[in-house]
């Protein structure tokens, strides 16, 4: 058995996210000792590291709902999972786009009048007037 405590030194997770997680269902309520501190077993330790990960892939809370309701079905098929992931694949993809865009036109903005006064200063300029930019970001 695992306090909340070492829930959260096995795998990272701090312990306010942890009660978090219990508070929304992705981890069941544990059981309590007689000092009604919580007790937590293997399984949910396995289950807060799944947690964890996925967090840590940038999956949202409905996203691991999902995956977690279907790792608990072993004979059924991956293709959810699978639809899942390639969905958050795709967020990945359209964020990484929008950093790329906003890499180049900060890049853009600060390579000019270092020195310069604030009242010529393109990145000053720039995020006064949005048609000054490069492009979109």
């Amino acid at each position: 058995m695992f306090s909340i405590g070492k829930m959260a030194t096995q795998t990272g997770v701090k312990v306010p996210t942890i009660r978090y997680y219990e508070e929304i269902g992705l981890l069941a309520e544990p059981g309590r000792n007689s000092g009604n501190q919580r007790r937590y077993a293997q399984a949910d330790l396995e289950r807060l590291s799944f947690i964890k990960h996925a967090r840590d892939l940038g999956l949202g809370i409905a996203s691991i709902h999902d995956l977690m309701r279907l790792h608990a079905l072993p004979d059924c098929t991956c293709t959810e999972a699978h639809t899942i992931a390639e969905t958050h694949l795709v967020d990945v993809r359209t964020k990484l786009k929008k950093l790329k865009n906003l890499e180049k036109e900060l890049k853009r903005i600060t390579s000019h009048d270092l020195g310069s006064t604030t009242k010529n200063c393109t990145i000053i300029q720039t995020l006064a007037d949005h048609s000054l930019c490069a492009g979109e970001h």
